[in-house]
């Protein structure tokens, strides 16, 4: 297993070690749109001590079979498994979070008044991503598809020429997530919150852990694997 550095890319640290995506998101290093920064960028900017790279070290060390092998898919794969996996998550959950915070603003606004807030960041991101998840399912994957079944420039051209959009999709998600997790203190359930606040909370925290690992396996793996295909055209 390689020894990781503070030089090493985030993005990358998580390609060769996908368990490190949980250790990074215990200290909010932003590993997905932050991929393609130094792990010491990211300790810099959240004050945070070298020993990160320490705990990194010895869960590579503890870690005998890592099981996702994401770099051995190819592309058709790894958009399968998003499909699969991410999106199905989303399509699934999107829903049920809109309902949920609107039941817990319409119970607890008037002594939560942030629910105002929460409730209409749920919505953004709602919209967001749905109309993201359309664009992929539409545009990009089928155009993978195409091009793996007859391999030109001109099959590969509507999957490249959407990364920027999507990636900027990428960062506008990654902003709402940030300021709910600020919002929630970090997904912190007040002393008067009922087992709806609570179910709302828990699914709060793991949809934002699906996006972060649904933007990684985008921004670090699936978009440049792309961009390798077309310079070897």
């Amino acid at each position: 297993m390689k020894r990781f550095t503070t030089t090493d890319r985030i993005g990358d640290i998580v390609v060769a070690l996908p368990k490190s995506a949980e250790l990074f998101q215990h200290y909010r290093i932003d590993y997905c749109c932050g991929g393609d920064r130094s792990l010491q960028a990211a300790l810099d900017e959240l004050h945070l001590p070298s020993t990160v790279t320490d705990e990194l070290n010895a869960l590579a060390r503890s870690i005998s079979d890592r099981g996702d092998d994401w770099q051995a898919l190819t592309p058709p794969q790894l958009v399968d498994h998003i499909v699969m996996t991410h999106h199905a998550f989303l399509w699934a959950n999107l829903p049920k979070l809109s309902e949920l915070t609107t039941t817990i603003l319409r119970v607890h606004g008037a002594n939560h008044p942030e629910l105002k807030t929460l409730h209409s960041l749920v919505g953004a991101l709602k919209t967001e991503l749905e109309g993201h998840l359309v664009k992929e399912e539409t545009v990009q994957y089928p155009a993978i598809e195409a091009y793996f079944k007859d391999p030109s420039p001109e099959t590969l051209k509507p999957a490249l020429d959407v990364i920027r959009e999507l990636e900027a999709e990428h960062v506008a998600a990654g902003n709402i997530l940030k300021q709910i997790r600020e919002l929630t203190h970090d997904f912190t359930v007040p002393e008067d919150g009922c087992g709806t606040y609570r179910k709302t909370y828990a699914l709060l925290e793991a949809t934002e852990k699906d996006i972060f690992q649904h933007i990684h396996l985008e921004n670090n793996l699936l978009f440049p694997q792309l961009a390798n295909l077309h310079s070897a055209l």
